[in-house]
């Protein structure tokens, strides 16, 4: 005798490339994630219109707030850049956050040297920070190429190292000797990086990062090198056998993506802090992966996104003054948008399939 079973299977079926779908999740994902965080305000026994309210006029009314702004998001953009150029290559570069560290470093030293002219001061500190964080992102990158050594474990764990090392030096040999405090001692007049509004921090940096979004588009875009890595990233053994040098073309990829990390860094010491310091960033390096998220790895997009998120801390540091809105509420919001950016995206690649069928079995 045999009867019938009723069984239901669930299949996810790939959908064709569509860069509106991709695009939509993307929004959906920004929507879901201010949404989220209209609850968060309200489980703080705060108004959620009320808290909008104060972060979107700390972060676009007025002068100081949009240039505050800009200006915080000048190292998100540039990290972002970083994950996107490192993403193109399937190389998963989660050392922003060291590689901005020891770009402020090196430029906190250049800008300290007294026998330096005073109009190389500002380039010698960009120049020295872009080698400096280069070299941090190429590390891994060589460990990988030589000894399959897993990126995303050796650049996280990088973060650490340099934040430690970094620590201690501010701690002891390259303490400040009039402040006393861990911090490096102050950069001269002449290596403060120059403002565009006079009594905001609208400094060179911001502009800086915006012609670094505009280079890696056209170099992404425009260049052979630029073809080279989206065939790395797509098929490395179709690039290698279309004489394609993936392990160079990586290499290349990483020194890039680390040198505008350690641009970042350099920013923030030349336009904001004037020293290195132990805090100087504010999880910017891990703002960046988020960024390159939303941005689907566009350059140009990168910039939207990196205001999004800038004008989140900005306005959720006012949020938290006037309604006791816990502070770090800005960095949740970062992590359920990169929450929200990957689910939305798996359903903008993948289409749910429900089968209805029925299975016989004999007795």
């Amino acid at each position: 005798m045999e009867t019938g079973e009723r069984s239901v299977r669930l299949h996810l079926v790939l959908r064709d490339p569509s860069a509106g779908r991709d695009w939509l999740a993307s929004g959906i994902a920004v929507v879901a994630s201010m949404a989220i965080t209209g609850v968060l305000i309200l489980l703080a026994d705060a108004n959620p219109v009320t808290g909008f309210v104060i972060m979107f006029k700390a972060a676009f009314v007025g002068k100081i707030a949009i240039t505050e702004t800009l200006a915080r998001a000048a190292p998100i953009l540039l990290t972002g850049l970083a994950a996107i150029v490192a993403l193109r290559v399937r190389f998963w570069n989660i050392g922003a956050e060291g590689q901005l560290l020891v770009g402020a470093m090196a430029a906190a030293f250049v800008g300290t040297i007294a026998q330096l002219p005073a109009m190389l001061l500002v380039p010698a500190m960009i120049l020295a920070a872009m080698l400096a964080g280069g070299l941090a992102a190429a590390f891994p990158a060589l460990l990988k190429n030589r000894f399959r050594v897993n990126e995303v474990v050796s650049t996280l764990m990088l973060n650490f190292i340099i934040a430690n090392m970094v620590t201690a030096l501010l701690s002891g040999p390259w303490r400040d000797p009039v402040s006393g405090w861990p911090d490096s001692p102050d950069i001269l007049a002449g290596a403060e990086w120059p403002t565009y509004w006079r009594g905001t921090n609208l400094h060179l940096g911001v502009v800086l990062a915006v012609i670094a979004a505009v280079a890696v588009a056209v170099l992404l875009r425009r260049t052979t090198f630029g073809l080279m890595m989206d065939v790395v990233g797509d098929n490395p053994v179709a690039a290698s056998h279309a004489r394609i040098d993936v392990r160079r073309t990586v290499l290349i990829s990483a020194l890039l993506s680390g040198a505008l990390a350690g641009l970042a860094g350099a920013g923030e010491v030349g336009g904001i802090q004037y020293q290195a310091m132990i805090s100087i960033s504010s999880g910017y390096g891990y703002a960046g992966l988020i960024v390159a998220m939303l941005a689907r790895l566009s350059p140009l997009a990168a910039v939207p996104a990196a205001i999004f998120l800038a004008s989140l801390m900005t306005g959720s540091d006012e949020m938290s003054r006037q309604l006791g809105v816990p502070s770090f509420l800005a960095d949740a919001v970062q992590g359920i948008a990169l929450l929200a950016v990957l689910i939305a995206s798996q359903f903008a690649r993948y289409r749910i399939v429900v089968y209805w069928g029925s299975r016989s079995s004999a007795r």
